[in-house]
């Protein structure tokens, strides 16, 4: 059987030792590596100039498919977020990876509706909230969903169950961004001066002022950082805040999660699938039961504190890749 998983991103699987490789082209590297067999031969499709060919998968520029689409044959074509490429594979069964949401006026901006209605692909969701918010005049094939997995390299190799009053922000929308730090700098910074609140996955700010203004209240804006450091300071942090607006899955949570971290958040979207209140996770109602949960989380006695991360790191053991990848196998039979 030959598969192709088609990334449509500026990418090859040797910079996959690049440290700050985005979340669905990890996935994709990821779900290749796994589902590779003896019996399965993997090419993935990216936005590249040159052929690599690492881990018995094949990387080529998918310019080429484009310009030579009778040199490729396929069983199976997997696409990211991308259905022009199956008017390439006739023949091939189609798997429609929707990670986004994908508005008719989106998709028909983008070429994408006349591929589906004229292909109808199984789609594979990765959540049941992106499945609800998706339009059902789309008329797919087949309705599945499969949520995304953990990458391997977040694990621990160790439980560190000594916590310091350390926050995390990792994702890259900024809604709730601005109310989560005025309420850090009216409510913790005053009582709990060693309280510390990273900022990752938003672009560096410029303005020295206001960035020297932060640092007095112990907040720290970390820009994107490769997933190395975030793991460290996971492995450390009392919690992550992830509200929660604009999610279809956030992976964020759950590299969290598996690093021992309760996510506080407002359970919006995705994140109601993710997060159990007081298990895995605080759901709040406002920014004021926020800052309140904030506090909480740091007084909690070493009994309560273990047993959070803990409960953090066995519901995390769900998205391990080979219990997703199993799933991934059925639908490409």
């Amino acid at each position: 059987m030959k598969i192709l998983i088609n990334c449509p991103s500026k990418f090859n699987i040797s910079t996959q030792l690049n440290d700050k490789l985005g979340g669905i082209e990890s996935l994709c590297i990821n779900l290749a590596k796994n589902l590779s067999k003896k019996k399965i031969k993997i090419h993935i499709a990216t936005h590249n100039n040159k052929i690599f060919f690492q881990d018995k998968i094949l990387n080529f520029p998918i310019s080429k498919i484009i310009n030579n689409k009778k040199k490729f044959n396929y069983d199976v074509v997997i696409s990211a977020n991308d259905a022009k490429i199956f008017k390439y594979f006739p023949n091939a069964k189609k798997i429609f990876w929707l990670h986004n949401t994908l508005q008719i006026e989106k998709a028909f901006r983008r070429n994408q509706l006349l591929s589906i209605i004229k292909f109808r692909p199984i789609v594979v969701y990765v959540s049941n909230y992106l499945k609800n918010i998706t339009s059902n005049l789309y008329l797919f094939k087949k309705k599945i969903v499969i949520p995304n997995f953990l990458l391997p390299k977040f694990k621990l190799k160790k439980i560190n169950y000594i916590r310091k009053p350390i926050f995390v922000w990792s994702v890259q929308r900024t809604k709730g961004l601005n109310e989560v730090i005025k309420i850090w700098c009216k409510k913790i910074n005053p009582k709990f001066k060693n309280a510390k609140l990273y900022i990752f996955g938003v672009d560096k700010l410029n303005k020295k002022k206001y960035l020297n203004y932060l640092l007095s209240k112990n907040i720290f804006y970390e820009g994107r950082v490769g997933k190395k450091k975030l793991k460290n300071i996971y492995s450390k942090s009392m919690g992550m805040i992830c509200l929660g607006y604009d999610e279809t899955f956030c992976l964020n949570a759950l590299e969290a999660n598996v690093c021992g971290v309760p996510v506080i958040t407002f359970g919006k979207t995705a994140l109601k699938e993710l997060i159990y209140n007081n298990y895995n996770g605080y759901i709040v109602k406002d920014y004021s039961s926020l800052a309140d949960k904030i506090i909480y989380t740091m007084k909690l006695n070493k009994k309560k504190r273990n047993k959070i991360i803990n409960n953090c790191i066995n519901f995390s053991k769900k998205y391990d890749i080979k219990k997703i990848s199993s799933r991934w196998r059925k639908i490409i039979k």
